[in-house]
């Protein structure tokens, strides 16, 4: 079957996948939000969404059913196509921080002048290529991303535990409890892999043990996240939101890159290519559900329509990414706690036995 993953693949994805992308802009916002609280706001996120990813893991457990049968089942097929339709927006949507972060990356590391916007276009070339595959080419793409996540996120924090200062951590929680929930509220549509993880159900086998293996893959990437965090905060104190990126800065300071320049820049390369497939991942969710929603496999047109809505948005967001940032911010938090957090949960009540 061309629409089947392994558990092997998905636990690589809720690992490194979700690490990736939010290894970008988010150390230097939390750092700016709540100083050096940053970690707790981010812990508290973490632990949020892997309950729900629990949820949906064990949920696996009792149905053989997809998303898309249960909702067939419970509700009829129009229902079901037009919540499917609605999860492709709510897709493309999430799609759109990861890619303007990871534009911003490439440019701030690859380049010393801010380039031109044509040389991001190659981007939705790969993307509407990728936009096609099915989720046995979307598991293969894993197993490749892991080992290239572990040794470049391994060796930035090597890099950076030397130079670091850790009592920059303290006083421990001396920020406001307000301003660290309003940091996590604003975050959450960062911690919304459960997402994903719904429309993998009932494209896997599940075996006895898999959804403790899935929540710990995700907690395990979590835990990469927060190390990084503290590793950036450690380094730069107070000065940390004015480095925008916390994985092309943390190893900056290494005794070696005096000697023979910046080595860490092949790593930074290497981990740009792993956040290019966990970006792509949102397209490639975002086709699938509109498969389903319009019942036609008509995979290259619906990734054309979706990568034209995100070139339209990249032309229209260009040299503007801190009022995008701020939209996030202020509003993508409500489709995310909608779609990645209380249906997964409603889930649990639709009919997840096959008619």
């Amino acid at each position: 079957m061309k629409e089947s993953i392994s558990v092997r693949q998905i636990c690589f994805i809720l690992l490194a996948y979700s690490a990736a992308t939010k290894l970008l802009l988010y150390p230097a916002h939390a750092a700016a939000a709540v100083g050096n609280a940053l970690i707790f706001s981010a812990l508290f996120n973490l632990a949020l969404q892997t309950v729900i990813i629990w949820s949906v893991a064990y949920m696996s457990s009792r149905t053989q059913l997809s998303f898309f049968e249960m909702l067939q089942n419970t509700f009829g097929k129009v229902t079901a196509r037009i919540i499917y339709a609605l999860f492709a927006l709510y897709f493309v949507m999430s799609a759109v921080i990861p890619m303007n972060e990871q534009q911003l990356l490439v440019h701030d590391s690859f380049y010393d002048t801010m380039p031109s916007l044509v040389i991001f276009m190659p981007f939705f070339i790969f993307s509407v290529y990728a936009g096609v595959k099915s989720f046995k080419n979307v598991g293969r793409c894993a197993d490749i991303c892991l080992p290239v996540f572990l040794i470049t996120v391994t060796g930035f924090l090597i890099m950076s535990v030397g130079e670091a200062d850790f009592t920059n951590l303290a006083p421990v929680l001396k920020q406001p409890f307000g301003k660290v929930a309003g940091l996590s509220l604003a975050s959450v549509f960062r911690f919304s892999e459960s997402a994903f993880l719904l429309m993998f159900a009932g494209h896997y086998k599940y075996k006895k043990g898999d959804a403790a293996k899935l929540t710990l893959s995700y907690v395990a990437g979590g835990l990469f996240v927060i190390a990084i965090m503290a590793a950036f905060y450690s380094l730069y104190g107070v000065l940390a939101p004015t480095r925008s990126f916390a994985i092309s800065n943390i190893s900056v300071f290494f005794p070696v890159i005096s000697f023979v320049g910046r080595v860490d820049l092949f790593a930074v390369y290497a981990f740009d290519l792993v956040v290019l497939f966990a970006v792509v991942l949102n397209i490639q969710m975002a086709v699938h559900c509109l498969c389903k929603a319009f019942d036609k496999n008509w995979k290259i047109v619906y990734s054309l329509c979706v990568n034209a809505v995100l070139i339209a948005i990249t032309f229209a967001f260009n040299n503007h990414y801190t009022v995008l940032q701020k939209l996030a911010g202020d509003w993508f938090w409500i489709p995310a706690l909608l779609f990645a957090y209380v249906i997964p949960v409603l889930c649990w009540a639709l009919r997840r036995k096959a008619r």
